[in-house]
């Protein structure tokens, strides 16, 4: 008997031991899932997100996409209800308002804005509550090979008239004199600050007016200048295909967005040395001297997030100061105001890049497309009339009733959304 007590007890005590033991196992750890773009922003945070996962315990599984890659994923993600993603790199001024609009940000009411520009906050805000985080800013500046410049014995423009002699002398010897983006939909919002300086714009009052006298002046007038100067297939190049024309010598020009001078002057993929490529500020129009200056990306949460806690460490992390103040030493302009005061930036900082900030701070539009819910459906549709332009060297003569018929389009999108006429 004594001994069946003792078994009892044995089991007894091993049952107890096993449960404590069942108990106190480490809980699973935490995963987000987070789309980046491929994007220099992009580029920079990867390398470091396994410092982020040491430091909290949290696995960070990320994708790398590009950016129209990266809209069309989330939204149909997000449509179709399917969606696993927490985090996610996000394009305010293409997909914030349909986003808006779909519930599909996640609120961050918990999130300390007091270091951003609060217009750049307001784009991602409604009705009171903020859904993005701005990450970067962005405005149109002018590349060029100041070697080049030296050698004809050309002066930088400072005005269209300017830019197209300029271009006009420059292409030569295999290299052409003139690079912007040409291809559709891509070329819209590279096009804006041309359209805006002829007196031109993409809508009015919600209503789209980019076939009016001043828009097309500015659309033939860029079509005549990558038709006649710019690389040979132009009209189907974006920033990915223009930027290693330029860093192989063969692109004396090239107007884009602000935030590539990093990757433009990078050693490891320019056979251009960075003491001979300029940044300077994009030329005056005829009736302006407005490039865009907007906030290209920002970051959000989902609201379907399964793990909003984590999610927003990440996002805490991906936005910090000293993630800012990496970003500018990197050439990225970034959105929190402390990074442009840091005096390390300052003192590290291409001084020719923060010239052109001030200058685009100062007198730039804060638009580089249409603001608009259905903006993808509107680019492409203005990409038609850009590539037109393009194809003909600004000389078609459809080129007002191709535009026209465009406009109406864009217009049956807003009335489609409910944003037609200022609503």
């Amino acid at each position: 008997m004594k001994r069946v007590l003792a078994v009892l007890l044995i089991v007894s005590l091993s049952f107890v031991v096993f449960a404590q033991g069942a108990s106190e196992a480490p809980a699973k750890q935490q995963e987000i899932r987070v789309l980046l773009a491929n994007h220099p922003y992009g580029e920079l945070l990867k390398p470091l997100i396994p410092e982020f996962e040491a430091q909290t315990g949290i696995k960070v599984n990320y994708e790398s996409l590009q950016e129209s890659q990266l809209t069309q994923k989330l939204t149909t993600e997000f449509a179709t209800g399917s969606s696993t993603v927490d985090v996610f790199m996000t394009r305010p001024l293409q997909e914030g308002l349909l986003f808006i609009k779909n519930g599909w940000y996640g609120s961050l009411a918990k999130y300390d804005f007091s270091d951003y520009p609060a217009a750049s906050v307001e784009l991602g805000r409604k009705d009171g509550v903020p859904f993005i985080v701005p990450l970067v800013i962005e405005w149109q500046v002018m590349y060029y090979r100041k070697d080049l410049f030296e050698k004809a014995g050309i002066k930088v423009p400072t005005n269209f008239v300017e830019l197209e002699a300029a271009a006009k002398a420059l292409t030569k010897d295999g290299v052409a004199g003139f690079g912007s983006r040409g291809k559709g939909a891509a070329a819209v919002t590279q096009i804006s600050s041309y359209i805006y300086n002829f007196g031109g714009n993409y809508l009015e009052n919600n209503v789209a007016v980019f076939d009016s006298p001043e828009a097309l002046e500015g659309i033939r007038y860029y079509g005549r200048l990558l038709g006649n100067y710019g690389p040979q297939g132009i009209a189907s190049m974006s920033w990915e295909n223009l930027m290693p024309v330029f860093q192989a010598g063969k692109l004396a020009m090239w107007t884009d967005a602000s935030v590539f001078l990093g990757q433009v002057v990078d050693p490891t993929k320019t056979n251009i040395p960075a003491k001979d490529i300029g940044v300077a500020q994009l030329p005056a129009g005829p009736k302006g001297d407005s490039p865009f200056i907007v906030t290209s990306w920002g970051m959000a949460m989902s609201s379907k997030s399964k793990n909003p806690d984590a999610a927003l460490q990440f996002l805490n992390w991906a936005t910090s100061k000293e993630l800012a103040v990496k970003g500018m030493l990197a050439n990225i302009p970034m959105s929190r105001d402390s990074a442009w005061a840091n005096e390390t930036v300052r003192k590290n900082m291409n001084a020719e890049l923060i010239a052109t900030q001030a200058h685009a701070a100062k007198n730039g539009y804060p638009l580089d497309r249409p603001f608009m819910s259905a903006v993808g459906q509107a680019r492409d549709l203005i990409g038609e009339v850009i590539v037109e332009a393009i194809n003909t060297k600004g000389t078609s003569t459809r080129l007002p009733a191709l535009a026209t018929e465009k406009v109406k389009a864009v217009n049956e999108l807003l009335k489609a959304d409910g944003e037609y006429g200022g609503k």
